[in-house]
């Protein structure tokens, strides 16, 4: 099995706005098939140097990786993210 981490900073970190996007990104939860578990959460410290969500979801393997990379619902959310995101960074691995 392979975790998926991604963690986002925003352009606007108004919390309404991150609100919005983790709404975004919880909306891929039983759309896409090859998801295993999907967990969004947002940072509650604030401080500078926090991400202002994390991602974290759980494939069976790299191939359920790939098809989760292209599907449609999870294109509409890389779509939505590229707009309001600052950076972002991911990291994954087996479990």
């Amino acid at each position: 099995m392979i975790k998926h981490i991604v963690f986002f900073k925003l352009k606007d970190r108004a919390p309404d706005k991150v609100q919005e996007t983790v709404a975004v990104l919880r909306n891929m939860e039983g759309k896409i098939p090859q998801l295993i578990s999907i967990e969004v959460g947002a940072d509650i410290i604030r401080s500078e140097r926090s991400f202002d969500i994390a991602l974290v979801t759980v494939v069976a393997s790299l191939d359920d990786l790939q098809a989760y990379q292209v599907h449609p619902a999870h294109k509409e959310v890389i779509a939505h993210i590229n707009e309001v995101k600052e950076v972002s960074f991911a990291v994954d691995y087996e479990i």
